[in-house]
């Protein structure tokens, strides 16, 4: 897995997604309860960037239509999402937070 350094750990504010983008592809970096989780921006069910939602209990909720995904597994917690979204290995190193989307071959 090839590791990208995105934003500095110190940046991230608690609770606060933080929208960025690694090999074309979107991605919401959250800080919250202790760990950094990474979680693909796009809401599976509406197609808009989760990172404007909101944060509560490790889930990010879809700020159009209110579908909560789980920041650890991408899973939706009930309608209208049916699809979980991709999460993203993290790593931290010293201050800062490194992303991976690309897959083992």
């Amino acid at each position: 897995m090839a590791f990208v350094k995105v934003c500095a750990l110190s940046e991230l504010e608690e609770d606060t997604p933080k929208r960025v983008e690694l090999d074309g592809t979107p991605v919401s970096v959250v800080r919250t309860e202790g760990e950094v989780f990474a979680i693909n921006d796009i809401c599976s069910h509406a197609n808009v960037s989760l990172s404007e939602g909101e944060v509560e209990d490790c889930m990010i909720e879809c700020w159009l239509h209110g579908s909560s995904f789980d920041l650890r597994t991408g899973k939706p917690s009930g309608l209208p999402a049916t699809r979980p979204v991709p999460v993203y290995p993290v790593k931290i190193e010293g201050d800062d937070v490194l992303v991976s989307v690309t897959q083992e071959s």
